[in-house]
């Protein structure tokens, strides 16, 4: 077995009173499409916040290639490769394709008297990388106001990836989607995978996860219920352990042990 990328042991996560994780461990492979599903108040969004930075664990360890890491924010995450995209895309609709990309991270020009901002630089990367992903969209000088969700999504995973991501985390990525928006967004988890970024899923659509993923991992109450290859199952399995909170693959006294 290699190492993972990302290796999440034993986490756990409350509010006050309320125990949104317990115990979670999560493996991601690199360059592999792990779909993370479950019902409300599951405790996937909670979870890949951790990973994303924005949240810390109150008990657990996250390791990057084998090695413990520690997140004091995004931006801690961020440096270390990983990325994630939000269901609302948290986009600026009345900036440009590419100034949304390059937001908080521009890229400069001239000497020390006399910065300025490259925005020649910036399009032609911008342009070029929603090329390589394969990903289709306005001019990049095109406010993002002025184009579709589907083609937002495409802004937003381009953003994600700009920097030399190795993991992006998608939540919910077709929620607001029509099907033609949709099936562009699994195509672009597809190009992600094949230039070698892992990614994390978070999706109600099942038919999203099946489609594209290569592992599916199940959450309930803040449990991890099961885990299997998309290859290896179906989807009345996964509703099954999404609804029953069961993995029927799983012994009873295991479950017994789970619960307790």
């Amino acid at each position: 077995m290699t190492t993972p990328l990302i290796e999440m042991r034993d986490i756990t996560k409350t509010f006050g009173a309320v125990v949104a994780l317990r115990h979670v461990s999560l493996t991601v492979q690199a360059a592999e499409i792990v779909g993370l599903v479950g019902d409300n108040a599951a405790g996937k969004s909670t979870l890949m916040k951790i990973l994303a930075g924005v949240l810390k664990p109150d008990v657990g360890e996250i390791l990057l290639n084998g090695n413990q890491v520690q997140f004091d924010g995004p931006m801690d995450a961020r440096a270390s490769g990983i990325e994630m995209v939000y269901q609302d895309f948290a986009l600026v609709p009345e900036l440009s394709v590419t100034q949304n990309i390059f937001l908080g991270r521009e890229l400069t020009g001239g000497g020390f008297r006399s910065r300025f901002l490259d925005n020649r630089r910036m399009n032609e990367r911008a342009a070029h990388l929603i090329e390589r992903l394969g990903l289709r969209i306005p001019p990049v000088d095109t406010p993002v106001r002025a184009i579709s969700g589907g083609q937002q999504q495409a802004v937003a995973i381009a953003r994600a990836t700009a920097f030399e991501a190795r993991l992006v985390i998608m939540d919910e990525p077709t929620a607001s989607l029509g099907a033609s928006a949709i099936e562009k967004v699994r195509q672009s988890l597809v190009q992600l995978k094949n230039h070698g970024v892992a990614v994390i899923v978070i999706s109600h659509r099942l038919e999203d996860i099946i489609s594209t993923a290569d592992r599916v991992v199940v959450l309930k109450h803040g449990h991890l219920v099961g885990e299997r290859p998309v290859a290896e199952t179906h989807g009345d399995e996964l509703l099954y352990m999404i609804v029953a909170g069961k993995d029927p693959k799983q012994p009873t006294d295991a479950l017994t042990s789970q619960s307790a």
